[in-house]
This record gives C-alpha cells, sequence and structure tokens, in this order.
C-alpha cells in the first residue's frame, strides 16, 4: 500500500534503505514467548540521546517483568491479561510501552487485525508513544516498508495483518465499539476520567489473548485507578489473594524509610545510574530537604510513594491514625452529639456530619447525591459514587436534583435517634430548608455559622486539636479520607484559617461539615469520657 500524507516521503526513503528485513532474531527456534518479545525490543535501535543508533539493551528489572506477564501456560497461551509496573519517574517507561505496543502491532505478539491502544491522560502525553514508534519506523527499514504511518491522527496501520494502533486521551471522548487486543495505560494516576480505563478494558472482551499493561509512578489518591492496581498488587505479592491473569511489579521507596539516604533510592528507580540519572536525582533530593514544599513532589514523583506531590492542609498519617475506632449508628442512639451541615447545589453532594464528643470523639457521616447525576459525578471526580452507594456510604436521592424535603426528613430522623445539641449551618440553601422544616413541623437545633475567618477559624483550630489529640475517630470512612486530601487551608493576615472549597482540589463538603460540628461543640467545652470501639455496618 503507498503511503500517503504528510511525512510519506520520509518514510518512502526509509522504506529503501538498505536493511535486512529478513533478520528476525525472535523468530529463532527454541525462544520463549517472553524471550522473542525481548529480542524484538532489542532489535530495536536507540533513537535519541545517549547510545543513538546502537541496538536497545533492556535492564534486568523490565526483562524480569515482560518473563512474567509473558509466561504461558501448558497449553501455550499466555496466563496474563493485566500487567502493571509502578516505579519512579525516569526510569524509561515512555521507550518500553512504545516497544511493547510495536510488538503486538508488528512483531511477534502481532495477531490479524489486532487493534493496540495507548492512552494518556492529555493529548500530548498520549502523542509520546506514538512518536517513539514513529521513529522506529523512520529508523527500520523493514518496518517503513511495513506500516502506514497517519501521524495527524497518531494512528499506525500494518499492512500485512491489517492491524491498527491509536494514541487516545483521556480527556477526550471514549472511544466505543472498539475490540483491543493490546492496550497501553500510560501514567494512569493523571487521567481525569475513567471513562476510557473501563471502555477499553471492557473491550478486551472480544479477544483471545488481550493484554493491559499500565506503568507509571503512584496516585496520591487511594481511590484513583493507579492506587487501586496498585493495591491488588501488593495484595498478591502478600498472599492475601491469587491472581494469574495479573502481574504487578511495584517499585517504591517503603514510608517507613528515609527518602534523603541514597540508598534507598534504587527501590523506587531500578534503573538509577543507567538512563535514571544520578545526578538529576541528588539535585531534587537536596532541593526537597532544603524546600519543604517540594518534599510531596519528590516523595511521588522519584520516590513513587502515595504522596501528593502538591502541599496539602491535612497531614495523611495524621489522619489515618485517627480511624481505628469504627462505630455502628446504633450504639450511639440517643448520645448527645453535634452536627455540621453542607448544603450542596441542586447536583451536587449534600452533607451531614454528626460528632459526639462525649464517646471519644466518633463521627457518623451522612452524604446524599442525585440518582441521575451519580454516574457524571463519578467522571468528574474521579472517585467510585456507584460502589460507595452500594456500600451504603452514599444515599442516592431520586431524581436529577438534590430534593430539599428530603434532607429535611432525613436530618428529622437523624434528630429523632440522636440528641442533636447543635446543627451548624453555612446560609446558602438554607432559605429554602428553613421553609420546608417549618412547614412539615420540623423542629431542629439551628445554628447559623459563618464560613468566613472568624467562625472557621476556631472552628479550625478546634479540629486540628481533636485530630492531633486522639479526640476525633472517623472509621477510616473513604469518602471523608478523600476529602481530607483534597483539603486546602486559607488564611487571613491574623493567621486564622478556612477551608478553600476553590482552591482545594476536589470535593471538601463532607470535611467542611465535619469542622463545624467540631468548632459548634468546642464553644460549649464538652469533655470526652467514652471510647467505643465498634464497626461500621
Amino acid at each position: 500500500m503507498a503511503k500517503r500524507g504528510p511525512g510519506s516521503r520520509k518514510q518512502i526513503e526509509a522504506a529503501n534503505r538498505e536493511g535486512l528485513p529478513s533478520d528476525r532474531p525472535w523468530e529463532a527456534e527454541g525462544l520463549t514467548r517472553a524471550e522473542r518479545v525481548i529480542a524484538f525490543i532489542e532489535s530495536l535501535p536507540v533513537t535519541k540521546g545517549f547510545g543513538a543508533g546502537e541496538p536497545m539493551t533492556l535492564q534486568p528489572f523490565q526483562r524480569e517483568w515482560i518473563e512474567a506477564v509473558y509466561a504461558t501456560g501448558d497449553n501455550g497461551r499466555r496466563l496474563v491479561r493485566t500487567g502493571l509496573m509502578s516505579v519512579g519517574r525516569g526510569n524509561g517507561k515512555t521507550v518500553l510501552l512504545a516497544a511493547l505496543c510495536l510488538a503486538h502491532l508488528a512483531g511477534p505478539e502481532a495477531e490479524p487485525r489486532g487493534e493496540c491502544y495507548s492512552a494518556a491522560a492529555t493529548k500530548e502525553q498520549a502523542s509520546l508513544i506514538f512518536s517513539e514508534i514513529e521513529a522506529w519506523v523512520y529508523a527500520v527499514p523493514w518496518l517503513a516498508r511495513r506500516l502506514n504511518v497517519q501521524t495527524f491522527h497518531k494512528r499506525i496501520a500494518d499492512d500485512e495483518t491489517g492491524s491498527i494502533y491509536k494514541a487516545l486521551a483521556s480527556d477526550g471522548p471514549a472511544a466505543h465499539g472498539l475490540a483491543a487486543s493490546f492496550i497501553v495505560c500510560d501514567e494512569l494516576a493523571q487521567w481525569k476520567r475513567r471513562e476510557l480505563f473501563d471502555v477499553l478494558r471492557t473491550s478486551m472482551g472480544k479477544r483471545k489473548e488481550p493484554l493491559l499493561v499500565a506503568i507509571g509512578t503512584q496516585s496520591a489518591d487511594h481511590d484513583n485507578m493507579m492506587s487501586e492496581l496498585v493495591d491488588y498488587a501488593e495484595r498478591l505479592q502478600g498472599g492475601d489473594i491469587t491472581d494469574p491473569a495479573f502481574h504487578g511489579a511495584v517499585y517504591r521507596i517503603p514510608d517507613e524509610m528515609d527518602v534523603f539516604d541514597p540508598e534507598s533510592w534504587p527501590l523506587a528507580n531500578p534503573a538509577l545510574g543507567v538512563f535514571r540519572s544520578l545526578e538529576e536525582l541528588q539535585i531534587e533530593a537536596e532541593r526537597a530537604r532544603r524546600i519543604p514544599t517540594t518534599e510531596g513532589a519528590f516523595r511521588n514523583l522519584y520516590c513513587n510513594q502515595r504522596v501528593d506531590a502538591e502541599p496539602k492542609a491535612i497531614d495523611p498519617h495524621e489522619w489515618d491514625a485517627c480511624g481505628t475506632e469504627t462505630v455502628a449508628p446504633l450504639y450511639l442512639a440517643g448520645r448527645p452529639c453535634y452536627v455540621g451541615l453542607d448544603l450542596s447545589q441542586a447536583r451536587d453532594l449534600t452533607a451531614a456530619v454528626l460528632y459526639f464528643p462525649e464517646d471519644g470523639g466518633i463521627i457518623i457521616p451522612y452524604f446524599w447525591c442525585p440518582d441521575d447525576a451519580v454516574r457524571e459525578k463519578e467522571e468528574q471526580d474521579r472517585v467510585p459514587y456507584r460502589v460507595w452507594a452500594k456500600q451504603s456510604l452514599i444515599e442516592i436521592v431520586p431524581g436529577n436534583y438534590i430534593d430539599r424535603e428530603y434532607v429535611a426528613k432525613r436530618l428529622a430522623a437523624i434528630a429523632a435517634e440522636f440528641d442533636v445539641k447543635g446543627l451548624a449551618y453555612d446560609r446558602y440553601g438554607m432559605r429554602e430548608l428553613q421553609l420546608i422544616l417549618d412547614r412539615n413541623g420540623i423542629n431542629l437545633p439551628l445554628v447559623p455559622f459563618s464560613q468566613n475567618f472568624g467562625s472557621m477559624g476556631p472552628a479550625v483550630d478546634a479540629f486540628e486539636a481533636a485530630m492531633l489529640t486522639g479526640k476525633l475517630q472517623h472509621g477510616g470512612h473513604p469518602i471523608l479520607r478523600w476529602m481530607a486530601g483534597n483539603a486546602v487551608f486559607q488564611m487571613d493576615a491574623n493567621g486564622n484559617r478556612k477551608l478553600a472549597k476553590d482552591r482545594s482540589r476536589d470535593k471538601i463538603d463532607g470535611l467542611v461539615a465535619l469542622v463545624m460540628a467540631i468548632g459548634l461543640a468546642a464553644r460549649t467545652e464538652v469533655a470526652p469520657d467514652v471510647t467505643w470501639e465498634i464497626e461500621w455496618f
């Protein structure tokens, strides 16, 4: 087939150069499936930087991973369907992913009319793997003769097998109707939406031996897709579960180790001193040591720890330390508590959080989300709303908006079950709710709670004091954990702080409600005297 479009002349010139199209070391007899993939990759040239023009050489950690992912059973079929490698930045993931794409497009893993896709967070990121493959096409004559590169569409077609490769971006429209044979998820931790991930993953059901691989650094978000895969891999490594269809390798520096000790760096950087620059790592470590606000980025990107690259209001370790005590609401029936209420816009998340200061600081959160908005919110916020709903962590309100009457009746039920001493509320949206409460004869101990520095400053201080002294027990509630990780404080000239919704990474409604509840309780100077040790139901 004739080459068409921009760049075709360059490809034709490459195809006409001297080459050995029949010299295919991966076709030698006696090789395992993994050895064929390795031989194919190491037949490709380095196209830029140090060693350009020389054959690629895989590092031991890359070879071990390929050997595990492409291991076969007695029937000769590959066992693994999902392969994960979580590793620090700069350890050669883009080149490895591109080489694997090419192996499935035109190499030893190619199949008739295969569909290979690489997906990344943005169009620019997605184009990186395409550019690596394109460079090999121009550098290797037999690839130039066989493949049709369509640069504008970021698409490459194999004239021999009818297979295609295409680069996709998670911030674009999801591509439905696919039958993927090979999928690369590049830097999955950075994806803003999970729709494309779900579309690609489910599209593999139409193939006999599909494979999805994800390589990149960890996400700071426990509910991110990358975190799900990393946690699954570590459960497999720990022996908690068995799944021969999944292989994961996680290279990271454990949280308890000193990340500034050079002896720890190879744990997250297995290519250190080869193509992972030791000098750059030393510079970044020294910068992180001297500038505390950059330490999070160093830990996440270079040490591959689940730490946010941006400085946050709440230390995740301090928050998690308050998650040991858990409770079922029925054990607190009739007990005194304070409530913080954060009303939402019509299609957003509304939150009410109960704080029991006399019971060890136990909290019970309630969240409401309109039924028709659940899927949309899941895509926007990149968290599993539908899973949380099934776990009864969110109450789904019928319809396409938050019905204030529904919320009013739920608040009445809460007041009937517990001894609500006060309900702190933000004035936003409260006028309508107040009218509904009055119309239905619902009497609640309402306390207006301004969101300015004067009111929220002491409340934030009380919240921090409760968290640091063990007078807050959230039971590891996943929605509040997510919101605590999103929170950012705003400070005035007098040092007063408040939670800044406009600056926070994502939703913090439940945390705002919690801070108001603790702030209201602090005004009454109630001393805790009881600690409960029971579980969520």
